[in-house]
């Protein structure tokens, strides 16, 4: 029977990453941090929980600790992800990717194909995903969709003129902003964010400006400029980011799709969970605070800042037990 689960974190040096994701995981207070990190130090993701072929998440806490995700799946199907789960994705996907993102440097801009034309081209799930900002520095800024009106020849004219960023609306951001991107939106992430991103388990992305930066070799990063133009939802929106009122001890909506729904929960005392009524699995990320969690089958496990929990489908209750300010995202397909 399946339980509540860690998992080692996957991390991802690249030349834009930054230095803060090892000290907001607490990974870094013992002297042999250098040997089990070894590296630039320039991690730009963690990725948490992932099912990703060759990015299996591997399990970090009891008895089930290094079995993958992908063995889990086949071993608990339904107990583990819920039968609606199985019956909406598929036998043999974990339907989520989640990341913390720390960006040094500005990311490029991208935009995600849905379903239908990532199947079609790919043979893979699209991708909407959200962004919760867990910290920024004072300058820090989002990308989310078209600052103007503009149509597909329009795009490639301003990718060609490199006038594209001057099309997108850009948001300068603080702790707690909340962006929903549904497949098809163009975006970016800006240098100083901090992010939580919840996503669906695809890795398609179409790059559509990257600033004419350069590798070591002297070569600009290939661009999927016509790829892009097909996936791209021109749609002017008068706000691109997700308003919500964060209340003490309660659970506050953030996103609700299709793909999955996210709640903030930020709290000071005890929180009941009850599941009973929902066929899915549930997955915590911690952003703050220290917790114990106990379930309805015996099950305690502590929780601190920057891991991510996995609650099986066949939970039927969750005691959250604190008494210090906590901050959790909570996840699941509803």
């Amino acid at each position: 029977m399946p339980y509540p689960l860690t998992f080692n974190p996957i991390f991802k040096e690249v030349i834009w990453g930054g230095t803060d994701i090892l000290p907001y995981k607490g990974l870094l207070s013992d002297a042999g941090t250098k040997d089990r990190f070894p590296g630039s130090g320039k991690i730009g993701e963690s990725w948490e929980l992932s099912h990703v072929e060759q990015n299996f998440s591997v399990v970090a806490n009891g008895r089930l600790k290094g079995t993958t995700i992908d063995d889990l799946i086949k071993e608990y199907g339904a107990q583990l992800l819920g039968a609606k789960t199985l019956q909406q994705f598929g036998r043999n996907t974990f339907p989520l990717l989640i990341k913390f993102i720390d960006a040094r440097e500005n990311l490029s801009v991208q935009v995600h194909p849905d379903d239908e034309l990532a199947g079609k081209r790919h043979h893979s799930f699209g991708k909407t995903e959200m962004w919760y900002v867990v910290k920024a520095a004072p300058d820090a800024v989002l990308y989310s969709g078209f600052s103007r009106q503009i149509d597909a020849d329009e795009y490639v004219r301003c990718v060609e003129d490199h006038r594209i960023m001057d099309a997108l609306k850009r948001y300068q951001v603080k702790q707690g902003d909340v962006f929903f991107l549904p497949a098809g939106r163009v975006h970016a992430i800006g240098a100083g964010c901090f992010i939580a991103e919840i996503q669906q388990t695809s890795n398609i992305t179409y790059r559509i400006y990257d600033y004419n930066r350069k590798d070591a070799n002297g070569n600009e990063r290939e661009l999927h400029t016509q790829l892009a133009k097909d996936a791209i939802d021109y749609t002017l929106y008068p706000d691109y980011r997700t308003q919500y009122t964060p209340r003490e001890n309660d659970a506050v909506g953030l996103v609700r799709c299709k793909y999955f729904t996210t709640n903030l929960l930020k709290f000071n005392k005890t929180m009941n969970r009850d599941y009973t009524s929902l066929d899915s699995f549930v997955v915590y990320i911690c952003m703050k605070g220290e917790t114990v969690i106990r379930d309805n089958k015996n099950n305690t496990l502590h929780v601190r800042q920057g891991q991510t929990v996995l609650i099986p489908a066949d939970t039927e209750h969750v005691i959250i037990e604190t008494e210090q300010d906590c901050e959790f995202l909570e996840t699941y397909i509803d």
